[in-house]
């Protein structure tokens, strides 16, 4: 069974017939083959905002246009941001630095050795080479 469509006009008229005329819930429902709680609806869209009430089949309320204008904003700018985030780890490559780690205390007879470890976006992976560092 397909959804009936109803047009603005139709809702229009049929709120007027209830509200300026007086007909009941029910006998409106019987004239034109609408369900009572349908109409009821419709009399409460009417009376929330009368200007904008049934905008229909692709309108928007103004705050609806403003807020779908702003979600294609946001999109447009996290895909910029994006492309500026990776245009600048690329440019400088800060993403994978290098750090030196220097311990005092004697190993294999030396003085001291420093050790450099790499740091891919903030957590150590490993050490990669020793050397003696001198006093």
């Amino acid at each position: 069974m397909e959804r009936r469509k109803f047009t603005r006009e139709f809702k229009l008229e049929a709120v007027r017939l209830i509200k300026d005329r007086g007909v009941s819930y029910g006998q409106a429902s019987q004239d034109l083959g609408v369900h009572p709680s349908q109409l009821r609806d419709w009399v409460k869209k009417f009376g929330d905002d009368p200007q904008h009430a049934f905008p229909g089949h692709g309108q928007m309320k103004p705050e609806q246009l403003e807020i779908a204008q702003l979600k294609r904003e946001v999109i447009k700018l996290k895909a910029e941001r994006d492309i500026l985030k990776k245009a600048a780890v690329d440019s400088t490559d800060e993403r994978n630095m290098m750090g030196v780690v220097f311990t005092p205390e004697s190993r294999n007879g030396t003085n001291g050795t420093a050790r450099v470890i790499e740091a891919a976006e903030g957590r150590a992976v490993g050490t990669m080479e020793s050397r003696t560092v001198a006093q």
